[in-house]
């Protein structure tokens, strides 16, 4: 667990001295989530080894719960300090970005993480994440859509051979926010219970007015921005994970399961660690209730990027670049199967 904790805490630790004492520590998290994650993923071993099976309690739960709970003061005093007169324009600039990405790659991956751990508290922490970035649908949308048709054409966050990624990012909003509210619907009927999206609805009105009332239309502008950059990266990670991958339809209306074959892997070790190694993505998928500390990684059968998920997903900024890194790999794949 050091590995996850150390690489994660201290950009937390370098945000929160950015937000108090700004200047220097702006540019160092922003530094750290960028040249120096790249440059560790370069000269670390490629892939960090997997951990010994039930070491992953109760240090990955505590770290996860920490993160969690740090996300909060960050997101709303980033949109606070960032709207005040205290920074000047180029150290705000680089304390968004280095905001936005935290909140991208690791609030994201960790919400991710919690929305599947079996203790309701923990579920409820990893929505609250998603409720303050404005995306509360996916705490629905993710487990009820995705991982029951991900690779399929049912699913809307799973990425087609030859789609762009703008083009997809419309697409995985809307339809994820739909199916999601179908499905929850569709339990709900039958259980009587009140439908989640009420809350994400009331969650999200909550932030923005707090915001708001906090700090003006300035810090609300400023927290806007902060989640549409989050929900990008959200976009991105499912983009890139699940790219031009099918599973086989058995018969009308069934798939074959979720294999190894059907998700993009990276085996960054610095990355991976930021992101609470979310990039073992095959591994999620076989077994959604495994810790990220346990998540396996197997070069044989998982299908691996070419380069890590952060620079996967600029890459994928740009679709005719995209496609002419990815649209081989996966017809090799294809043609392999």
């Amino acid at each position: 667990m050091f590995r996850f904790a150390s690489i994660t805490l201290t950009m937390t630790a370098l945000l929160a001295a950015a937000l108090l004492l700004g200047g220097a520590f702006a540019w160092a998290a922003l530094a750290y989530i960028t040249v120096f994650a790249f440059a560790m993923d370069r000269l670390a071993a490629l892939a960090a080894p997997d951990a010994p099976a039930g070491q992953e309690f109760p240090a990955g739960t505590t770290l996860s719960a920490v993160l969690g709970l740090a996300h909060l003061p960050l997101l709303f005093g980033g949109a606070l300090a960032l709207a005040g007169p205290g920074l000047a324009t180029p150290v705000k600039l680089a304390l968004f970005v280095a905001l936005g990405l935290f909140f991208g790659q690791v609030s994201n991956a960790n919400a991710h993480e919690l929305i599947h751990r079996p203790g309701r508290a923990l579920r409820r922490l990893g929505t609250t994440v998603y409720v303050t970035l404005l995306f509360g649908h996916h705490a629905s949308a993710h487990p009820r859509v995705h991982h029951v048709w991900a690779a399929t054409p049912r699913d809307p966050n799973s990425a087609r051979l030859g789609e762009g990624f703008w083009r997809f990012a419309l697409r995985a909003w809307s339809g994820s926010f739909r199916e999601g509210y179908l499905a929850e619907a569709a339990l709900r009927a039958r259980s009587g219970r009140p439908h989640p999206y009420r809350a994400y609805g009331l969650g999200a009105v909550l932030c923005v007015t707090g915001v708001t009332l906090a700090g003006g239309v300035a810090a609300l502008g400023w927290y806007l921005a902060l989640c549409a950059y989050a929900q990008l990266q959200l976009l991105l990670s499912d983009y890139v994970q699940h790219y031009g991958l099918t599973r086989r339809e058995t018969a009308p209306g069934k798939w074959e399961p979720v294999g190894p074959q059907h998700s993009w892997n990276a085996p960054h070790g610095f990355t991976s660690g930021l992101m609470l190694n979310a990039p073992r993505h095959s591994d999620h998928h076989a077994n959604p209730a495994r810790a990220y500390p346990g998540l396996r990684l197997d070069r044989a059968r998982m299908p691996m990027l070419p380069h890590s998920l952060p620079v996967m997903a600029s890459l994928a900024l740009i679709p005719p670049l995209w496609r002419r890194r990815m649209d081989r790999r996966v017809a090799r794949l294809r043609a392999s199967a």
